[in-house]
């Protein structure tokens, strides 16, 4: 089975099961200050998740493009991915237990969908603790759908629980499905499903997410029961394909052929395999961001800098195996081609990926030997590297800490992280990377501080476009309980008279206390009527659009105030160019 053909069985199988198909949301996630991509399939519906009605119904399903960074130095080997696609299908306070069960029975043992044997399949289930009682209820589907008791297996919350993603928010148990290997071997009695040692394989997880956590720790119900359930694309390919890893599927095979043959290499050794999945993975995942519609550049700070950590360290790999220059555009015309006809984004910002590949390769080829002759002196000079070495080898000559560290453990020198880290922080310049933050999720926190600043942010977008023109779009918004932060088109920073212009604007619509009014209605009527709609893609038929009187209309999930007269103030606190044509605005709302 191909990509393309798991994707559509994926997708028409709930389609009968009466879910409608929501598009694949941005990669960069709006409103959320606690993370950087979009990490799972669930990530854009947290606020539905937690009551909020979602325009399309109670029952959803998609593939959503996902990036995880945290183990991004673990790939290369047989289990870690960058960018990956995730398939999913939710319950809002619909379904339950028996039918969510029931559905991932049916799509992976019958003939018309995946038609695994069922003989090979063995499933996990929560066992119980002081939280929450052990899933009985779980273990009764499964066994009356014929899965014997040998085959279900309980596992404590490490295993069978599913959040919350940040230290609160919804969670709850899970049942996780797994397929036996024939070819890789138990590796004792006690081999279970999680076992390392690859014999079982996980295909799908159902969360049942009936708890929220509380700040204390503790937990409750929440007031809806939601199913959640995600199946890895590109994990249930190599599965059905019986290959050991990903990068043996159509995923990646083309990508990893078009690098073996700029290589010219005829021998791979074992570490020229692993340069080569690397180069394979982090190619892929810097163009998938790239080409988002958000339009993220290679640079020092946010999204930014995961792109430019992700380029550079191919270009190393890529040196190693003697790949010449250009190599960048060449393989991302590869990834291209892989999925221009899934996501129309890959496509349309083909030329604008195309032009960073090209500059980004070129500059750090410039800067690179440099940085290589800096770091032998410094170890010449002084024996070692220290955290603040590696600072200034990542600030004056761009070489990424990792990088760093991979040169300086071939020399089995240990860099000082905290110190790094230290002069990291106090480097104004220079943001959060991807790991350091917990997520949430959407507009999880539906405080009073979020909800107002969500608003300004609807009203600073109109006043914008009311300043400078209709060619201002949103490219991304960041709201915490502090601040919002919104990214949008624009050649050239506003001179001081144009942000007095916005300002007195949204000050005006908020003096005049406006009425905020909630809809649900077709996309095509809501965009007749004039609503702000830029990422067509990611919205389904049905969609969730907020007026702001005669000032702002916008499709958006929400939440939103009631009446605009509770922001009571609202200023501009910074604005900076942050990429060609794009620009950034901080501002806050105070009495």
């Amino acid at each position: 089975m191909r990509m393309d053909e798991l994707r559509r069985k994926y997708i028409e199988f709930f389609k009968q099961k009466k879910h409608a198909v929501v598009g694949s949301a941005s990669l960069m996630p709006e409103h959320d200050p606690t993370v950087l991509f979009t990490t799972a399939g669930m990530h854009p519906l947290v606020p539905y998740l937690l009551g909020q009605p979602h325009p399309q119904g109670k029952r959803l399903t998609s593939c959503q493009k996902c990036i995880r960074t945290t183990d991004i130095d673990s790939v290369g080997d047989n289990s870690h991915l960058t960018f990956f696609e995730m398939l999913g299908n939710w319950s809002l306070g619909d379904y339950w237990k028996k039918e969510a069960i029931t559905w991932s029975y049916e799509f992976l043992t019958s003939k018309k969908w995946l038609g695994i044997n069922p003989d090979t399949l063995s499933v996990t289930v929560f066992v119980g603790d002081s939280d929450a009682p052990r899933d009985e209820e779980s273990v009764s589907v499964w066994m009356g759908l014929g899965i014997s008791k040998e085959r279900v297996f309980y596992l404590p919350k490490a295993d069978n629980w599913w959040g919350p993603a940040g230290t609160t928010g919804p969670c709850g148990p899970c049942t996780e499905m797994f397929i036996e290997v024939s070819q890789t071997p138990k590796c004792g009695p006690d081999c279970r499903p999680g076992c390392s040692c690859g014999h079982y394989m996980e295909i799908w997880n159902d969360v049942f997410m009936q708890y929220n956590k509380r700040e204390d720790g503790g937990y409750e119900l929440l007031k809806q029961k939601n199913v959640d359930t995600g199946m890895g694309l590109e994990r249930t390919i190599a599965i059905l394909r019986g290959v050991q890893n990903f990068y043996e599927t159509e995923a990646f095979t083309p990508i990893i052929d078009r690098i073996k043959q700029l290589s010219g290499k005829r021998e791979l050794t074992e570490a020229d395999q692993r340069r080569i999945r690397i180069i394979a993975d982090h190619v892929k995942s810097a163009v998938m961001i790239m080409s988002d519609d958000r339009r993220i550049s290679p640079s020092n700070v946010e999204h930014g800098y995961i792109v430019r950590r992700l380029l550079r360290k191919s270009i190393r790999c890529a040196d190693e195996l003697g790949m010449g220059k250009g190599f960048l555009a060449d393989l991302a015309d590869v990834v291209v081609e892989l999925y221009k006809d899934v996501y129309e984004e890959v496509q349309r910002n083909r030329d604008f990926v195309m032009q960073n590949l090209v500059a980004e390769e070129d500059k750090f080829r410039g800067t690179l030997g440099k940085a290589l002759r800096k770091f032998e002196q410094i170890l010449e000079e002084n024996g070692t590297i220290t955290g603040k070495d590696a600072f200034v080898l990542f600030t004056s000559f761009g070489l990424p800490l990792e990088m760093t560290a991979e040169l300086a453990a071939e020399r089995s020198i240990k860099i000082d992280m905290e110190e790094f880290r230290r002069q990291f922080e106090q480097h104004r310049d220079i943001s959060r990377t991807a790991t350091e933050g917990k997520f949430k999720g959407g507009l999880a926190d539906h405080s009073e501080e979020i909800t107002k600043l969500h608003t300004a942010t609807h009203l600073l977008q109109a006043a914008l476009r009311k300043v400078l023109g209709n060619s201002v779009r949103q490219n991304g918004s960041n709201i915490t309980k502090e601040r919002l932060r919104f990214d949008f088109t624009f050649p050239r920073k506003l001179t001081t008279e144009e942000l007095k212009q916005v300002e007195d604007l949204v000050n005006e619509a908020i003096k005049k206390d406006l009425t905020v009014t909630h809809e649900f209605m077709k996309l095509d009527e809501a965009v007749r009527q004039g609503a702000l709609a830029f990422f067509r893609e990611t919205y389904g038929d049905e969609v969730s659009v907020y007026t702001i009187d005669d000032f702002s209309k916008e499709v958006c999930g929400g939440p939103h105030v009631e009446h605009t007269g509770v922001l009571k103030h609202f200023r501009i606190t910074k604005q900076d160019s942050i990429g060609a044509g794009l620009m950034r605005i901080r501002a806050v709302v105070e009495d």
